[in-house]
């Protein structure tokens, strides 16, 4: 039985900050972001979107009513949760209409937890192939004004639908996983923003994918060459093509100049939303089906999630015939380009802008349109959620 994933969309607040700018006003060479870390855009979310409302809009723009009848299960991978107790899923259960009957549940680690997610809804449509699992992947990477990591932010989620009979990719049961307890990044409960040692990371990261690569070779008796192309977790797109010279060390200058030339297309929507954490993997995989020429059907394609911490994996997938006619390709355009710039000015002070913590808020001005769903306010330490009609 083949099981992977049936939809996939992304959503995004519509608001965004243009690095070229961001750079002038930290009195940096734009080049350092644009080709340095290889950013052009940063999405930036307002009060009224969380890790919650990012996660229902990507959900709500796939699902119809005949998944919300047949998912059974959602999942949801994040480092941005809003609550130490209960569950980013819980809420986006409700906020999109699935069947009560349903299991919800919150994942975490770092930036791996959406692919532990994907992992774990192969295992359940296998016991149960008649039911779908909803999987996204949710976060805001916020680092603060003028810090190292600044131009490395960004705000959105991922969403899928996985099933038996995908439309879209189906998934291998040959994910080769490595862990290892590293202090590269890491946020403790009483921090507002995240510690990092960078060049560790950086480091850390590309270490856990020649790992998992050269094991997933020897295990299962393949080459670079059997496959189409690599897909990497981007917390800055520049971490995609530092992942391919690592590869390059080994592989064939014909494999890797294929790599290079898909990567380009792979990173499209990543360049112009930043790092979103635990959906920056499957961003990468929506920017090449919808952006990228058309790939054949039965072509594999390789998938490295990197979580710091640390947790990596190398898995495959296979591209479905026809799966052009399920993507949603005009919508995540439109989202784009209809985005607001925000000045600098803006930009620095709902940065520096934050929910108080009285329990009880009131958000008067929404960043949204007709069918999108927003954080409303903060009653009695509840927060409250609404779809903007």
């Amino acid at each position: 039985m083949d099981i992977g994933i049936d939809k996939i969309g992304f959503y995004t607040p519509r608001i965004y900050v243009d690095m070229e700018k961001l750079a002038e006003a930290r009195g940096i060479d734009p080049d350092k972001y644009t080709i340095g870390l290889g950013q052009e855009q940063m999405g930036v979310a307002p009060l009224s979107q969380d890790a919650v409302t990012m996660a229902a809009n990507a959900a709500l723009g796939i699902l119809d009513d005949e998944d919300r009848q047949q998912i059974d299960m959602v999942l949801v991978g994040t480092e941005s949760g809003v609550d130490h107790s209960k569950s980013v899923a819980v809420w986006v259960h409700q906020l999109t209409g699935i069947q009560p009957h349903a299991r919800a549940v919150e994942l975490k680690q770092a930036c791996y937890s959406a692919t532990a997610s994907l992992q774990l809804a192969l295992g359940h449509i296998a016991l149960h192939p008649q039911s779908k699992v909803l999987v996204v992947g949710t976060d805001i990477a916020k680092y603060g004004l003028e810090t190292r990591g600044e131009p490395t932010q960004g705000a959105g989620a991922v969403a899928m639908v996985i099933s038996a009979n995908p439309r879209i990719l189906t998934l291998a049961a040959d994910a080769v996983s490595l862990t290892q307890d590293i202090a590269d990044f890491w946020r403790p409960l009483y921090a507002k923003y995240a510690k990092v040692d960078g060049k560790f990371s950086n480091q850390a990261y590309l270490s856990t994918l020649t790992d998992v690569w050269e094991t997933y070779k020897e295990v299962h008796d393949r080459q670079l060459s059997d496959f189409e192309t690599l897909l990497f977790h981007t917390p800055y797109t520049k971490m995609g093509s530092k992942a391919i010279k690592q590869l390059a060390q080994t592989e064939s200058t014909e494999d890797i100049e294929r790599l290079q030339r898909y990567y380009e297309t792979s990173r499209l929507y990543n360049k112009r939303i930043g790092n979103i954490y635990t959906g920056s993997l499957y961003l990468s995989l929506l920017s090449l089906l919808e952006q990228g020429d058309e790939l054949p059907a039965g072509a594999r394609l390789g998938l490295f999630s990197y979580g710091s911490g640390a947790v990596g994996e190398f898995f495959t997938g296979t591209v479905q015939a026809g799966y052009r006619e399920h993507l949603h390709r005009t919508e995540h355009e439109a989202l784009l380009e209809t985005r607001r710039a925000l000045s600098i000015t803006e930009y620095e002070a709902l940065l520096a802008s934050d929910l108080d913590e009285s329990g009880e808020v009131e958000l008067s001005e929404f960043i949204a349109q007709s069918g999108e769903v927003v954080l409303s306010g903060i009653s009695n330490h509840i927060r409250q959620y609404k779809q903007i009609k």
